[in-house]
């Protein structure tokens, strides 16, 4: 399939705020990274195959801390009270027709402006915080009703200070996995993305 694009009328307002569902981005995700037998194919995201995903493109300017965000991922109904949440839960039913897992949210201006390399990272990185949950040893979590993953949002591998690696060792800081990935360069393609993800910097102490 060919890289999705933000429709042109979510620019022809500038001075409202626009989310348009981006029912193609989803589309698009599924059949290059997350199915079997998908173009980029991505065993991380296997858990991903049972999940409901809804997408927005969205006009609306976004950053913390002097850094613009680029794209967000987020549980599907946050918890807030009776009122709220049914609120929320209209809106994904009229957008959607279901109320997904994981909702990502995408600015349409980069979007359309970047190259395909670097849209991919910026969906992948999204996807990546789409997580299946763990028990206490490891192992992925299941609904034992229905079977399906038990999902949640997850922060990135590496957590630690330069500074201990520097003195002590990617393997004593638990990120020489990390550092071997890094070494051996990318498998599709240098990019650079790194602080534009509304996700990651919502969970910055």
């Amino acid at each position: 399939m060919n890289r999705p694009r933000p429709p042109a009328e979510i620019f022809d307002n500038q001075a409202e705020p626009v989310f348009i569902p981006a029912h193609n981005l989803v589309e698009w995700a599924r059949e290059t990274f997350i199915n079997d037998g998908a173009a980029l194919q991505n065993e991380d995201h296997r858990h991903l195959q049972w999940a409901n995903i809804g997408a927005l493109w969205t006009n609306v300017p976004n950053g913390r801390q002097g850094r613009r965000v680029l794209g967000q991922c987020e549980r599907g109904l946050p918890p807030m009270n009776k009122w709220g949440r049914a609120r929320v839960e209209r809106q994904f039913l009229d957008w959607f027709g279901q109320v997904p897992d994981f909702l990502l949210t995408f600015d349409a201006e980069y979007a359309n402006d970047c190259d395909d390399a670097e849209f991919m990272a910026l969906v992948e990185h999204e996807l990546y915080h789409a997580a299946q949950e763990r028990d206490a040893f490891g192992a992925p979590r299941f609904n034992k009703q229905t079977g399906r993953p038990v999902f949640g949002i997850r922060g990135h591998d590496v957590e630690e200070f330069v500074g201990v690696v520097r003195r002590y060792g990617a393997a004593a800081s638990g990120v020489q996995e990390m550092v071997d990935a890094a070494n051996a360069g990318p498998t599709i393609a240098k990019v650079h993305i790194a602080q534009a993800c509304g996700t990651c910097q919502l969970r910055v102490a």
